[in-house]
């Protein structure tokens, strides 16, 4: 068993000191076999990843003479705005909140957080959790007894983020919270956690700098004004990356040109994100690209 498991041997499947069959009991944000898989990624409420349609609610509150709709596709977590989150109407009295995967995902957990509503804190103290495969037939995740439906603990501010794990994985394609106990409105942003069911969709490093500078390489750069200091150099081409020089821009504006990545060992890759930038107020970006491997 990997990542630090409690590796149980079953019962009647020893023979003299040698085992021969076991189970790996995950820590939490693993999974696999033996708890190989990291499977805490956020699945996509905050980048929006996860599109507003797949988000839906059991009501939301007009605010404002009806003006501000705190509709379900603003619950995305670190939102900002006047109107930054999903509130439920006054008159709810059994309100929910639920995203549609649009396929079965291994979802792990849960990030929750308040917002302030005509400046009152406003979040969720408690909650439960239900989810679905077909969008049909809700249940709620179990306690640990078994006993009754898990009553999770949310936030103690409108602003703090709060990390919830489930004991057991869920594979299911509709994830519902439920608010049990609203803290003045159920107002609340938040992002799932988890992973594809093959284990395989997870960034691979560009973003946070796992793939270090030197593994990105270009056939060229472009240096504005022919200057070495203002130089779009390869290693900038990391998503959402800040700054006056923040992407790779190359020397021309030619289908020869490429960006190439050294991932440092052999790697399944599933897909890409791309993303353009500004140039000193221009926006640039590729409209269309090719993909080659080695």
């Amino acid at each position: 068993c990997h990542n630090d498991a409690e590796c149980q041997v079953i019962n009647d499947s020893h023979r003299g000191d040698v085992f021969t069959q076991y189970i790996c009991k995950c820590p939490h944000g693993h999974t696999g076999i033996h708890c190989e898989i990291v499977c805490s990624m956020p699945l996509g409420m905050e980048t929006g990843a996860i599109a507003d349609s797949q988000i839906s609610a059991s009501s939301l509150h007009l605010g404002f003479m009806g003006l501000q709709r705190w509709a379900p596709e603003l619950a995305r977590l670190h939102r900002t705005g006047i109107v930054n989150a999903w509130t439920s109407s006054n008159y709810d009295r059994n309100p929910w909140i639920q995203v549609n995967l649009l396929r079965k995902m291994r979802v792990t957990g849960v990030v929750t957080q308040g917002a302030s509503r005509a400046g009152s804190a406003e979040y969720l103290k408690t909650f439960r959790v239900a989810y679905s495969v077909d969008g049909r037939k809700f249940q709620f995740v179990q306690n640990t007894e078994g006993s009754g439906d898990k009553v999770f603990v949310g936030n103690m501010d409108n602003n703090g983020l709060k990390v919830n794990l489930f004991d057991i994985p869920l594979e299911v394609q509709y994830v519902r919270l439920v608010p049990v106990i609203c803290h003045r409105g159920c107002t609340l942003r938040f992002e799932l956690l988890g992973c594809e069911l093959n284990g395989c969709a997870e960034p691979l490093g560009l973003k946070d700098s796992t793939i270090p500078d030197k593994q990105i390489t270009a056939s060229s750069f472009y240096k504005t004004w022919g200057l070495s200091a203002f130089s779009w150099y390869p290693f900038y081409a990391r998503l959402d990356n800040q700054g006056k020089f923040n992407a790779w821009t190359a020397q021309t504006n030619s289908a020869s040109e490429w960006l190439q990545i050294d991932l440092g060992s052999l790697r399944r890759v599933t897909g890409i994100i791309t993303q353009g930038a500004r140039d000193f107020g221009h926006i640039q970006y590729v409209a269309a690209y090719r993909v080659a491997y080695s």
